[in-house]
Parts: C-alpha cells; sequence; structure tokens
C-alpha cells in the first residue's frame, strides 16, 4: 500500500459553519482590512471615465426594461437578464443615473471579494485577508460598470460559500437553509449570466458529491427556483428571440469579430481599447516590464494558477476525502477552470481581471496546502504569511500595470491626483469621458440634438461608418432621456449589426435623430471587425437624412429630411 501523506494542519476550530465566538474580534479587524481597500479607491472610481458602450449600455438597458421593452425582442442583450431586472429595480427606487449604476457596480465587486473572504476563512484570517486583498486588487482597476458578468461571478462564489457551509455543519436545520440560500444564489448567477453555467456546473458536481441526499435535493430546489425566471423570459421575449440573442448572437456570430490572437503579443497590444487605455496610464515606480510583456505574462500565469489550484484541490481531496478544506480548493479549481474560456476568447485584460478575480485569490492557499504537505514541521502562520506575500508580489512585479498600478491611479484621483476625467452632463445626467475633447464635443451635440427635437422622437446612435460596427456610444441615449432609442443595435458589434440582412438600415430609416461618432473610426484590430459590410444603411443616410453638424470633427448630428 502506499504511505498515507501528511495531512495539511487545519486549525482548531468552533463546529463547522460557526467561528469561535473568541475570534469574532480579529474578524472584523480583517474584513475592516478588506474594507479599506475597497475605500481608499472608492471616491476615484465613482467620478473615472467608464467604457462608452459597455457602461452606456448598462445604463440604457435597465432603463429601457422599466419602459416596457424585452431583452432579445427589443434589443440586443447578450447575456441572461438577471442583471438588467436587477439594475433596473435598483433604478426604479434610486433612480436612473451613473451613481446608482456604479454603486451596484461595487456590491457586485464585493460580492465576489466577500466569497473569496468567507471561502479562504477555512485556513485563517491571514490567508483570508490575502485571498480577499488579491481579489480586490485584480477586480478594482477594473472599473465601477455594472456588467452581468461581475455579478454574476459574485453571485456564484457566495453561492459556493453557502454550499460548503451547507456541506460542513453537523446541525441539520442549519445545512438546509445553508443549502437553499446556495441554490438560490447559484440559479441566479446563470440567471446573469448563461454561459456561467460551465464553471458552476463542474464546481456542483465537486461541491454535492458525497452530500447527504437531503441537502442535494433542498439545493437543486432552491437552484431550479433561482433559474426559473427565465421561464418568464421565454415567455415574454419568446423563444426564437431568445434563441437568436444568448446563443446564436454571441456563439456564432459574435467570435470573428471580438476574438484577439492567442496567447496576446509580446511586443503589442491587439485589441483596440486596450491600447487607447494604455495612453492614460500612471507612472508605476517600480521597474517593470511593458504593457505587452505584461500580458503576456499574465495569460501564462492565469493557465498555470487554474492548473495549481485544481491540482492542489484535486490532491487534497484524495488525501484527506472528508475534509472540507480540502473540498473547497477543489470546488473554487473546477470554478476557475470553468470560466477559462470567458479569458480565452478575447484576450485582454478585462478578461483576464474578471478570471482572475477568483483565481488569483486562491493560489496562496493553495501553495500553502502544497507547503505544509511538503513540509509539514514549518510554522502555519510563516506558510500563510508567505504564500500571501508571493500573490501579491506577483500582482506587484509581474503584472502591476493592470493591477496594483491601476488601483494606485483610482487612489490618486480620490485625493485630487491624476485625474483625468472630464464631466459630460445634460440636465441632472452625467458621464464621464477620459479625454478633453471627446467630452467637449460630446456636450456640444448633446445640446444641440436636445435643441432640434422633441420627446418621444427616436434617436439612432451609430459610428461614423455605418458599414462597420466596431463599438458604440451607447451612453448618448443615457443622455438623452426624453428620445426612444431607434435600434435595436444599442450595443454594436461587428459581425451582427452589419451583417447582410440585419434591420439597422430599418432601424435607421425609423429614426428622426442620427449621431454618428467618428471617434471609432480608425477601430483596427486582427479579427473580423476589418470586414466591411454592405453599404444599405448608408444610403439610408444618404437618402432620408439631413446633417445638422459637425462638432470638433467627432461628432456628426443628422436629422430627416423632411
Amino acid at each position: 500500500m502506499r504511505p498515507a501523506e501528511p495531512s495539511v494542519r487545519e486549525p482548531a476550530r468552533a463546529p463547522l459553519g460557526e467561528p469561535p465566538r473568541r475570534g469574532r474580534g480579529w474578524d472584523a479587524l480583517a474584513l475592516g482590512i478588506v474594507a479599506l481597500v475597497f475605500a481608499l479607491p472608492l471616491r476615484g472610481l465613482l467620478r473615472a471615465p467608464g467604457p462608452p458602450m459597455e457602461e452606456g449600455f448598462m445604463l440604457v438597458f435597465p432603463e429601457q426594461v422599466l419602459r416596457g421593452a424585452l431583452p432579445n425582442r427589443d434589443f440586443l442583450h447578450l447575456y441572461g437578464p438577471g442583471s438588467l431586472w436587477a439594475l433596473a429595480g435598483v433604478f426604479k427606487v434610486f433612480g436612473v443615473s451613473l451613481w446608482s449604476e456604479r454603486v451596484f457596480g461595487l456590491v457586485q465587486q464585493l460580492a465576489i471579494v466577500f466569497g473569496v473572504f468567507a471561502i479562504a476563512r477555512r485556513w485563517g484570517r491571514i490567508l483570508a485577508v490575502s485571498a480577499a486583498v488579491t481579489s480586490a486588487l485584480v477586480i478594482i482597476p477594473f472599473g465601477l460598470t455594472a456588467l452581468a458578468w461581475v455579478g454574476a461571478v459574485g453571485l456564484a462564489v457566495c453561492g459556493f460559500a453557502a454550499g460548503l457551509e451547507a456541506r460542513a455543519t453537523p446541525d441539520d436545520r442549519r445545512a438546509l437553509r445553508w443549502a437553499t440560500a446556495a441554490g438560490v444564489l447559484l440559479g441566479l448567477a446563470i440567471l446573469f449570466r448563461l454561459d456561467l453555467v460551465v464553471g458552476v456546473g463542474l464546481a456542483s458536481i465537486a461541491l454535492v458529491r458525497g452530500l447527504e441526499p437531503a441537502r442535494v435535493k433542498r439545493l437543486a430546489i432552491a437552484f431550479a427556483a433561482g433559474v426559473s425566471p427565465y421561464v418568464i423570459h421565454l415567455a415574454t421575449a419568446g423563444p426564437g428571440h431568445v434563441f437568436q440573442g444568448m446563443v446564436v448572437d454571441p456563439v456564432f456570430r459574435l467570435r470573428g469579430g471580438r476574438s484577439l490572437p492567442v496567447p496576446p503579443g509580446w511586443n503589442h497590444f491587439d485589441g483596440f481599447l486596450q491600447n487607447a487605455g494604455a495612453l492614460a496610464q500612471i507612472s508605476w515606480p517600480v521597474p517593470a516590464l511593458t504593457g505587452p510583456h505584461q500580458l503576456f505574462l499574465w495569460f501564462f500565469s492565469l493557465l498555470g494558477a487554474i492548473a495549481f489550484v485544481l491540482w492542489q484541490g484535486w490532491q487534497a481531496v484524495r488525501n484527506r476525502p472528508g475534509s472540507i478544506r480540502a473540498r473547497s480548493l477543489l470546488v473554487m479549481g473546477l470554478f476557475g477552470a470553468g470560466i477559462l474560456p470567458q479569458a480565452l476568447q478575447r484576450v485582454d485584460s478585462g478578461h483576464f481581471q474578471w478570471v482572475s478575480c477568483v483565481v488569483f485569490a486562491f493560489v496562496p492557499v493553495a501553495g500553502y496546502e502544497l507547503i505544509c504537505r511538503r513540509a509539514p514541521k514549518l510554522k502555519s502562520r510563516r506558510v500563510a504569511i508567505g504564500s500571501g506575500a508571493f500573490a501579491l508580489a506577483v500582482l506587484t512585479l509581474v503584472i502591476p500595470t493592470f493591477t496594483v498600478g491601476w488601483y494606485g491611479d483610482y487612489a490618486a484621483q480620490t485625493f485630487g491626483r491624476h485625474r483625468a476625467s472630464f464631466k459630460i452632463q445634460n440636465g441632472d445626467r452625467v458621464f464621464y469621458y477620459g479625454k478633453p475633447d471627446r467630452a467637449a464635443a460630446a456636450n456640444m451635440v448633446i445640446a444641440a440634438a436636445a435643441s432640434i427635437s422633441k420627446p418621444g422622437q427616436r434617436l439612432f446612435v451609430g459610428p461614423g461608418d455605418l458599414r462597420k460596427t466596431p463599438y458604440s456610444d451607447a451612453y448618448l441615449y443615457y443622455m438623452l432621456p426624453d428620445l426612444v432609442p431607434a435600434t435595436y443595435y444599442i450595443e454594436m458589434d461587428p459581425g451582427v449589426a452589419n451583417a447582410k440582412g440585419s434591420r439597422l438600415p430599418r432601424d435607421l430609416e425609423s429614426a428622426d435623430i442620427a449621431i454618428l461618432s467618428k471617434i471609432w473610426d480608425n477601430w483596427t484590430e486582427p479579427n473580423d471587425s476589418r470586414i466591411v459590410g454592405p453599404d444599405t444603411t448608408e444610403q439610408v443616410l444618404r437618402r432620408d437624412f439631413c446633417r445638422v453638424g459637425t462638432y470638433l470633427d467627432l461628432y456628426e448630428l443628422y436629422r430627416k429630411c423632411h
């Protein structure tokens, strides 16, 4: 027989699922440290420039839902309806504003970090803090845009934390309550993002394997309840529209126009927005590689981190089948492997952040497991400190541009330094842009559009060349709330909006006002976004619309000629 490997030390604890009372003060201190990490850059994050299309449609879509529009039927939406319904509820209570949307985005990020902390807490407070801080330093630099993916991952990680408590606690009544919470949270995660089903499914297999049947049944019933609103969405938007918008468009039509070479380039950024973001970067005081070099190393570090966490989780469960810590590590390793396609479909820093915020957080935990198994005589506190320091060193020395560098930039902006954010305003509606000329041009075109339009008229926003649709200044719909979006393609994607036979020409025909942005005319990426589509929409523009004005050669305003 093979001799059993030495077990990893697990600190004494009260009944699983119930932290020791004498440790609550230390838990509060640990959470206070994590809260401070969020507090330092918060003011800067709230006033920072947002991505014009992504943050724009997360402002516009929920407001359209409040007005009775349906995702996939009335406007293109590539993900589940859950995030739009949740944000629409926030807007209903607190009003439609940039601040409501960004606070919701902050809550989504907090959910990820809190879930990471709750799971890593089983290894002690040192590793819990290091895991949570690592997660925060990866996800905070993404900004506070309330995208569905961030909310879905937050729900999933909290769901796994609840599920592990359901597995750990000996009290059946408490366990069933935790199982209910876990099932609902995991179901809601799928309601936010349908493509998260792979990660949730893989991790859930490890979560429920060997679990008492009553707890598995309760979790499954609660999960079904969490995803059941999809039935409402199918019934109201129509199965055909839902399948087209959530499966056909994102899986079969969009990838060619959004994918980037794998691995990323060593000497250059392939993504257009990646290049644009690098121009406004704060200088990092520690010697570091160039941004493209860091992105290249990040790609392979992410692959290695997933393999390392998954391997250590599998080894831990094999050696200690009844250990809740071992099971926790395996669950998170499988979840990381399941969400890896999100990073591979477009290899840029944003998609890496969405996966690394979970996977990198458990690298120090996996390192602790490995060292304690190989060197059981080492003091566990020193091992925990060393493992946590290693993870932070990777962020500081290997990929600082996209993590601690941007974090430091937002923190500096909190105190009024290095702030490159320029306000666009129409009444009480505000948006921020990163360049003064673009903000000035936007203010001009918004004022002009408001002056020549009437409430209820239809507004079309598109790129300067309507044969190519790589991006859209969708925030303009939010800035002109009295006008109705005239197009299904509020989010414009190459190969979708400009495809042969798309409804874009008919949408433009229905518009009263059109604003075209020339900012994205020089969009260049090594993918199908370079393909020029039919000129049918351009013909409609020339036939039916008269130019009102051009603003700093960045925006053009048109109105129906008749």
